[in-house]
């Protein structure tokens, strides 16, 4: 049984209109389509990356495997679960690493931070100030538990989501963008934590990114996204002169509309 299996999914949000339109047509509504027809299967311990430009879907799709968005239309399953009837049991067996600061408590160090994931993770007591003790030496952070997280570098920052992502020992990882905002040296740092940490537990890992050179170096698959579609799936090598094009064609197109969530 795959660890994620897609089937015909889709999703769509509001879209902003001009003044100019709501004076017009104030009860108007207008769509953007995010996700078009996605259909994907990862086998359990691959490591797939989705690659495309920022607005490609690319975290719409994230969203809806964490089950902390429902699609309009598809099949979804992790790990044999549906996201929107099982949301509880899929998220007990996987962790998001998230690219977005506003996820973490900015007062708060960053063992604070740990200990109130962890209890949603259901792990309290002795039992969570282990586990973030683990974590803590996993990613490396140990010296930086507790200094608040504002205080932190991005470096430790990307650190931390990774141990707070790894806290229920989970089957699948989802990273967002992990090294986004980094310095390369940091971002390669980042990417070989994630690469150790997945494949001594032989984790199943779906990584997004709009970076061509992390697909490649992490992923032994890549999924290419564009407007909300796929547009090629296969090795770095099958896929990366296509890669190129539709990503320097979407750039310069992003320069002239709105972005897709």
């Amino acid at each position: 049984m795959p660890a994620i299996e897609i089937r015909d999914l889709a999703k769509s949000f509001p879209a902003a209109r001009p003044l100019t339109q709501v004076l017009r047509r104030p009860f108007a509504r207008t769509r953007r389509e995010a996700l078009r027809g996605v259909s994907l299967s990862v086998a359990s311990g691959d490591r797939v990356g989705l690659l495309g430009p920022n607005g490609a879907g690319k975290t719409t799709l994230l969203r809806i495997l964490a089950a902390t968005l429902s699609p309009d239309r598809g099949w979804v399953r992790v790990l044999g679960l549906d996201p929107a009837r099982a949301e509880r049991r899929i998220r007990e067996r996987l962790g998001f690493v998230l690219g977005d600061e506003r996820s973490f408590f900015h007062r708060l160090s960053a063992r604070e931070n740990l200990r109130f994931f962890a209890a949603l993770y259901g792990l309290w007591g002795r039992r969570a100030k282990e586990r973030i003790h683990e974590v803590a030496a996993l990613v490396e952070i140990g010296p930086e538990l507790d200094r608040p997280f504002r205080e932190l570098s991005t470096g430790m920052r990307q650190r931390l989501a990774l141990g707070r992502a790894f806290l229920a020992d989970p089957e699948v990882i989802l990273a967002d963008e992990p090294t986004r905002g980094l310095d390369p040296v940091s971002a390669k740092n980042v990417r070989a934590l994630l690469s150790r940490l997945s494949s001594q537990a032989g984790k199943t890992v779906l990584l997004s990114t709009h970076n061509l050179e992390e697909a490649r170096d992490f992923c032994s698959r890549i999924v290419v996204l564009s407007s909300g579609s796929i547009v090629a799936n296969g090795t770095a090598d099958e896929i990366m002169p296509r890669a190129m094009q539709l990503l320097e064609k979407k750039e310069e197109a992003l320069g002239t509309g709105p972005v897709v969530p």
